[in-house]
């Protein structure tokens, strides 16, 4: 009795109710409590909503889960804002200068976390001591939730500690250690959720928030391919070898069979449109799902990307213009005379509209003076400080993928004390997947199946042109893009699908933690900032230390508060 109540006592506080008493007397029959008032399904599907919920509601404007404030370190984007002091802490990540253990941001994602996985944990404690019908597949889910909780947290820390055990006491909570598990061992424990949830997790699920065997195929894929780069000596961030059975492992959770329900679709932009008729689609494996009519004042929004829309007069009015597209990823975009990526000097010189050949996703990906935003001709973008609240300091570019037509404001983009917007959240995506596959094909040296996946992915991007057929005989801009030919060495296959990545998922949240597992972060970022001097003065002052700046550090509240339990990640912070 003392446990199950102390498991929906912890419920209580979670879901906003004052007292544990509110929520029994409108969810328990009057009298005294037993255990089998408790453990009945209701407040079993009850726990498992909450859990549910924390993954939109604990995020924020400066703690997003989709992890575009951190993303800000890679090269794909600038901070964006007012100038450097608007989200001064930010702006030390972008240049990995002045960060301290103190900065509010650090603690504030890992607080953030952390409440969701005590969520996910209250509920499978609850769910553990209930007998009902949906019992292993609610688990399966809330072990799916627990594993996405601790992914987010692995690879902003990389050392940190793992709550799988939900019978902790608060005690034992305090004693729980972020170095008792090595990188790779880390790694394991999110696989060893993640494969209870593949062994009882359904094909399909009628609600579409709700992971599915698919899903747990594409994270157990993902969590094996950044388990492949082995990170395990504790006094370097540096890879030391690509293991070929966690890449086995990769091929095996790829495999095309167990994807029957999905596929690409026709045009990538669909994957970033809020209308309900594109959202669930095909090549969504899971998605974190927003609403604007369930019929609360403001609706389900997704809140997290309210720092994001630029500034325009008369329409989204208090955009604040942060995570702008940087110079470096347009110039990634231009393809040479062959259709292929210049991969070796992408960056000798800047796109230009008017010569240069380009990939078709770059225009879905990256708004650009002299074209429409969001495909809308009356929003015609200019170099001017409607579409660069710096004033140019961070150019005048603006992300596609996270923004909405200005057309839809009061449908799918409402303002409150941001802009917010319904559209839902894809975490695992279809591409994902072939792209993992080649990546793991490539590094095996099966560089024919690996090539042939990258093709697939780029023959969608020349079909993606639903929004931009106008584009070259209207703007003048130059779309040319290619299939690879011939046979390719393994480093140059390696090359090619880690080019693919940034192409395909660029402005996506995804190329800092790509450069960092690959180990190429150094290499890859302090030659971007000496690069990018001249289109983001900023980068004068930047420099990536190596063995410090792939990870965030340890939030000094969080040492100070584990008795000595945790140890601060290296780099002298």
């Amino acid at each position: 009795m003392k446990k199950i109540f102390y498991i929906i006592s912890a419920f209580c506080l979670m879901v906003g109710f004052t007292s544990c008493e509110s929520f029994l007397d409108e969810h328990i029959p009057q009298g005294t409590l037993s255990d089998e008032q408790v453990k009945t399904p209701e407040n079993a599907e009850a726990m498992v909503v909450s859990a549910y919920a924390i993954f939109t509601t604990a995020e924020d404007i400066n703690s997003s889960f989709s992890m575009w404030n951190f993303d800000v370190r890679s090269d794909d984007a600038y901070k964006g804002g007012s100038g450097t002091s608007d989200g001064d802490v930010f702006h030390q990540l972008e240049v990995q200068q002045g960060v301290l253990t103190t900065n509010w941001n650090i603690n504030d994602i890992w607080v953030r976390l952390y409440n969701s996985l005590s969520r996910v944990n209250s509920a499978i404690a609850l769910l553990n001591v209930s007998d009902f019908g949906l019992k292993q597949q609610r688990l399966a889910e809330m072990k799916f939730l627990r594993a996405y909780g601790h992914f987010l947290l692995k690879r902003l820390f990389k050392n940190i500690p793992f709550v799988v055990n939900e019978q902790l006491t608060y005690d034992e909570y305090n004693e729980l250690s972020n170095t008792t598990y090595n990188n790779d061992e880390g790694w394991q424990l999110i696989i060893d959720d993640l494969m209870e949830a593949y062994n009882s997790l359904p094909e399909t699920q009628e609600e579409k928030g709700r992971p599915t065997k698919a899903a747990a195929a594409a994270f157990l894929a993902k969590v094996y391919l950044y388990k492949a780069y082995r990170q395990d000596d504790a006094q370097s961030n540096q890879v030391t070898s690509i293991s070929q059975q966690d890449l086995e492992k990769v091929i095996e959770f790829t495999n095309p069979a167990l994807y029957r329900n999905y596929g690409l679709e026709s045009d990538i932009h669909n994957n970033f449109r809020p209308e309900e008729q594109y959202e669930n689609g095909i090549e969504s494996l899971w998605a974190i799902q927003y609403s604007r009519n369930d019929g609360s004042t403001y609706g389900n929004l997704n809140w997290s990307y309210g720092l994001i829309p630029p500034n325009i007069p008369g329409a989204t009015d208090g955009g604040c213009d942060f995570y702008k597209p940087s110079q470096n990823l347009v110039n990634a975009f231009r393809t040479g005379a062959d259709g292929l990526p210049l991969i070796s000097s992408f960056n000798d010189k800047d796109y230009d509209m008017g010569s240069d050949n380009a990939d078709p996703r770059l225009f879905l990906t990256i708004g650009m003076p002299g074209l429409p935003y969001m495909f809308n001709r009356s929003f015609m973008m200019e170099r001017t400080s409607i579409w660069s609240r710096s004033n140019g300091l961070y150019g005048y570019n603006v992300s596609l993928k996270q923004n909405v037509d200005p057309a839809l404001i009061d449908q799918y983009l409402i303002k409150g004390s941001y802009w917010a917007s319904s559209m839902n959240r894809i975490v695992f995506r279809y591409a994902d997947v072939l792209l993992m596959r080649a990546e793991a094909y490539a590094q095996l040296g099966n560089t024919e199946q690996a090539i042939q996946l990258v093709n697939q992915i780029r023959s969608r991007a020349a079909s993606s042109t639903q929004m931009i057929a106008n584009y070259p005989n209207t703007y003048g801009v130059k779309i040319y893009i290619t299939n690879y030919k011939g046979s390719y060495s393994k480093e140059d296959a390696v090359r090619i699908v880690k080019m693919e990545r940034r192409l395909e998922f660029g402005m996506e949240c995804e190329r800092f933690f790509d450069l960092v597992r690959w180990g190429d972060a150094s290499t890859v970022l302090n030659k971007y900032y000496a690069e990018e001097i001249d289109n983001c003065a900023i980068y004068r002052e930047a420099k990536f230390t190596a063995n410090k700046d792939e990870y965030l550090p340890i939030p000094f509240a969080q040492i100070s508060a584990s008795n000595g339990h945790y140890t601060q990640n290296i780099g002298n912070w």
